[in-house]
């Protein structure tokens, strides 16, 4: 599962449209599943989401997450993040889970992160959408849930 955030100071998703939701200062996180991915590829990713120090503090020192700080998150579905394009020019999204697969996890995600405790307003699955972000800084974090197998610290050399 891979997230880009993006911190913002209001953002807002339209469909056909009409605006169908919006948040003032928050994360924007778009929300990529990978034929792979399960439940706790869900629980990383919401964790890791809900608890990233990305908002600064009184001395400008990221030190804040969302929950510190009562931000609002705006959740969208967006299987491009599994594009590949290492060959051609057309990306493939071959590592994308189906939609069958993908939106549960979505649901999934949205409902750790209001477990949480956060407010999430989110996009609608598998709809052509109008993101419009404020990026603030810009801050923009990839995460993807195959860290979390990798070691924390790389070893002492000799």
């Amino acid at each position: 599962m891979r997230a880009l955030i993006q911190r913002a100071s209001r953002a807002s998703v339209s469909v056909e449209g009409g605006r169908i939701a919006e948040i003032g200062r928050g994360l924007v996180v778009f929300l990529g599943i990978s034929g792979s991915d399960g439940e706790a590829e869900a629980r990383y990713i919401a964790d890791k989401a809900a608890n990233l120090r990305i908002f600064d503090d009184a001395e400008g020192k990221f030190d804040g997450s969302a929950l510190d700080v009562g931000a609002e998150m705006l959740v969208v579905s967006q299987f491009t993040l599994y594009g590949n394009t290492r060959k051609g020019r057309r990306p493939s999204f071959s590592q994308a889970a189906p939609a069958e697969q993908a939106e549960p996890l979505v649901i999934r995600t949205v409902e750790m992160l209001r477990e949480a405790g956060l407010s999430v307003a989110t996009g609608r699955f598998q709809a052509h959408m109008l993101v419009s972000i404020e990026n603030d800084g810009p801050v923009t974090i990839m995460l993807d849930s195959e860290d979390r197998r990798l070691p924390r610290r790389s070893s002492p050399t000799a």
